[in-house]
């Protein structure tokens, strides 16, 4: 499959994602009630459905998407250049349009791809399952539902599902691989545990949409070094103004 694929054929993807209100008092009645009912599944029985709220931004039921970033990789003479755009903001309907009408334009070409990093579990169906609940109609190459397994592998490229080669092991995360791949990663200012924090106590949406933009890069690199190609280089990226 890896010989087949071209990187510049690939779009890059990282989402953040953060609980849909800043505190459980403030969700939709409803949602607290059956946010009450998860937590006594994840939790134990000294954690209030408080508590465990922090853990909110993992599902997407009970939480939105802030920022999703985007990148690909295209030639300039021989060296190849990474680019890369964040869609993020406090209005995520409008920021899922924005999203999908870019996200058709790429995948118009049928042999594009989307590519993330434990994408099949989280970024692919966390878009799709937000878009429905907004009444969006989902881009063709996320109408996943009944698909086959190698069909949806086929275009929804997963680096971590990668790495599996079949095996059944645990998560593996993107900085480990980045780590034992060599790949040169900046030092954040935040991580991802950090993200709800600093979007709901700070405000700050491009701090964010930086750390999101890393991420996706990290995924390129993480690819070509499974291609056994060379990086893009750090002088090599750019950031394209949100629109």
């Amino acid at each position: 499959m890896l010989d087949h694929l071209k990187p510049e054929h690939v779009l890059y993807l990282d989402i953040e994602t953060v609980p849909l209100t800043q505190s459980l008092d403030k969700m939709p009645e409803r949602l607290q009630e059956q946010w009450t009912k998860k937590a006594a599944n994840i939790g134990s029985e000294d954690d209030s459905p408080e508590d465990l709220f922090q853990r909110a931004g993992i599902y997407a039921e009970f939480g939105k998407i802030i920022c999703i970033s985007a990148g690909t990789i295209y030639r300039k003479g021989k060296q190849r250049v990474y680019r890369v755009k964040s869609f993020y903001g406090d209005d995520e309907k409008q920021l899922l349009i924005d999203f999908a009408e870019m996200l058709e334009k790429f995948t118009a070409t049928p042999t594009h791809k989307l590519c993330a990093h434990n994408g099949q579990e989280f970024d692919f169906p966390w878009i799709a399952r937000r878009m429905l609940i907004h009444g969006l109609k989902l881009p063709k190459i996320l109408d996943i539902a009944g698909a086959k397994p190698w069909e949806i592998r086929d275009t929804l490229i997963d680096t971590m599902q990668l790495w599996k080669f079949g095996d059944y092991k645990h998560y593996t995360s993107l900085n480990l691989l980045c780590a034992v791949f060599d790949i040169p990663t900046p030092k954040d200012d935040i991580d991802g545990s950090q993200v709800a924090a600093v979007y709901y106590e700070e405000g700050d949406l491009e701090r964010i949409a930086r750390y999101c933009e890393k991420d996706t890069l990290a995924v390129a690199q993480l690819l070509l070094r499974y291609k056994g190609e060379p990086l893009i280089a750090p002088d090599a990226v750019e950031i394209a103004l949100p629109n």
